[in-house]
């Protein structure tokens, strides 16, 4: 019993381990079996460790062509020496069994694309988000980035490498993102959007004015990267839509009501300041004979007829006269004047008299006629700035005055200043004046009724006269809150009641 155990043991044992070295040799066939990818340049030798290499094999596959090989027994090394440009297969064969020992694919590019990958790699090292692969016998930059500029960096590290190297990197859509955030933050308006679609960046929202809107448009061109181009583009594979990358679709903020106009009282004196003097000095002696003599015819029963002659004369101005006289006129006009307008627009204020006088038509028929005197006002007040107390005044001011009678008709004097000014609310200023001075002075003028046949001629005078006139207006303009401000002062001052 006990050897029959024994036995059984035995057996298992036996059992396990050829299981297992079973296994083991299957894995290693297993891993002999893999194709290994070896990659060269055309030049550069490549040594390939065959340690399963049987003592007999055979080599087959497709690289005979452009690979030319040399096997090291002692150190077991395959050595592979490229000798053109090439795609190819290498199986070695165990030449007892027949059974694959070791299968490669063999891919021989024209230079180094390997050294040409660690160089881009090398310079391209601080772009984030690209990776440098070799595909197609080429060194490919592939991957997204976010700045255009680095596209600049890429498209001019591959350009050195020609044919070598190509570059498949595109602009993240997370950079138009980042960028529209960029824009938004420069604007400054939280009323105001920045979105990336498409390529295209879209402002929206509410801008106070036009000037705002204007302004976050030209930020946001600020903020556009350069326009990269794809090759598909540049090949005209396909064709880009026009359109503007900038899309402004803010609205401006309806404008708030506009205030009420302010009221504006102008208070308008004019000024008239006339002064006169006379002073005359006369002696007239001029005593003449005035003829009377005449002849009278006579007849009748009381008296004698016949003819009477009688001489008769009259001496006039026999008496010297002496005639002296000075005189002195003051006279000051004042006319004062006040209108409230509304601002910015005109006003009229006008104060006239008719004065009649009589004249004859042509038909001989007498007739009244009418002259104007007074004066006329207007004013065209403006508000500078919204919180601005000063006024701007277009203003236009004609008075005309009565001098005196004529046997033609009332004499008049005219005066008119047109002129703009500022003034301060509640300040005066003298806006125009004028001066005239006129003297006249005469010698030894004989009067209207002086005789013109005297005995003798004694005659002497002098005459001299001085008029004066200055002529001044002064504007007052007053910003009022309303129109009726000041009605109670009035009320009071007249009496009066509602």
């Amino acid at each position: 019993m006990t050897i029959a155990k024994n036995i059984l043991g035995a057996t298992v044992l036996a059992f396990l381990a050829s299981f297992v070295f079973s296994s083991f040799s299957n894995l290693a066939h297993a891993q002999r079996s893999g194709t290994t990818n070896i990659a060269m340049s055309v030049g550069i030798l490549h040594d390939e460790p065959v340690p399963d290499m049987p003592s007999e094999f055979e080599l087959t596959g497709t690289y005979k062509s452009f690979v030319k090989l040399e096997y090291n027994d002692g150190q077991k090394v395959l050595r592979l020496k490229p000798l053109k440009e090439g795609f190819g297969t290498l199986v070695i064969l165990n030449k007892s069994t027949r059974k694959p020992v070791y299968e490669f694919t063999v891919d021989v590019r024209k230079t180094d694309l390997n050294r040409v990958a660690r160089e881009i790699t090398a310079l391209l090292n601080e772009i984030e988000g690209i990776h440098v692969k070799i595909a197609n016998n080429k060194v490919v930059v592939d991957g997204q980035i976010l700045l255009p500029s680095d596209m600049k960096r890429i498209h001019s590290v591959v350009k050195q490498y020609g044919d070598l190297a190509t570059s498949l990197v595109t602009l993240s859509p997370a950079a138009q993102v980042k960028i529209a955030q960029f824009i938004e933050r420069a604007i400054g308006n939280p009323e105001i959007h920045c979105k990336a679609v498409n390529g295209k960046y879209i402002l929206e929202g509410v801008a106070e004015d036009q000037k705002e809107k204007d302004k976050a448009e030209i930020l946001a061109k600020t903020y556009i990267p350069d326009v990269v181009v794809d090759e598909a583009v540049a090949d005209k594979k396909v064709q880009e839509r026009v359109t503007e990358v900038v899309i402004n679709l803010i609205s401006i903020k309806p404008a708030p009501e506009a205030e009420p106009s302010k009221t504006i009282q102008i208070v308008v004196h004019y000024v008239e300041l006339q002064k006169d003097y006379t002073k005359g000095f006369r002696f007239q002696w001029t005593p003449d004979i005035g003829d009377g003599s005449s002849v009278k015819f006579t007849s009748g029963s009381g008296s004698p007829g016949g003819i009477t002659s009688a001489i008769t004369g009259t001496i006039t101005n026999l008496l010297p006269k002496l005639n002296w006289a000075k005189e002195h006129g003051h006279a000051r006009v004042l006319q004062s004047s006040s209108i409230i307008v509304e601002d910015g627009k005109p006003g009229t204020l006008n104060s006239l008299q008719n004065i009649p006088y009589q004249v004859v038509t042509a038909e001989g028929l007498p007739s009244t006629s009418f002259a104007e005197a007074g004066m006329r006002t207007t004013i065209t007040p403006q508000v500078i700035g919204a919180r601005s107390d000063s006024v701007s005044l277009k203003m236009n001011f004609s008075v005309k005055s009565l001098i005196g009678m004529t046997g033609a008709g009332p004499m008049t004097s005219s005066r008119e200043i047109n002129t703009q000014i500022v003034v301060r609310s509640g300040a005066s200023a003298a806006v125009g004046g004028l001066i005239s001075s006129n003297t006249a002075t005469g010698y030894n003028k004989l009067p209207a009724n002086a005789s013109t046949n005297p005995l003798i001629s004694l005659y002497a005078s002098k005459d001299f006269s001085r008029n004066q006139s200055q002529f001044v207006v002064f504007v007052t303009p007053i910003i009022k809150a309303s129109a009726s401000s000041g009605a109670e002062n009035i009320k009071r001052k007249f009496r009066l009641r509602d």
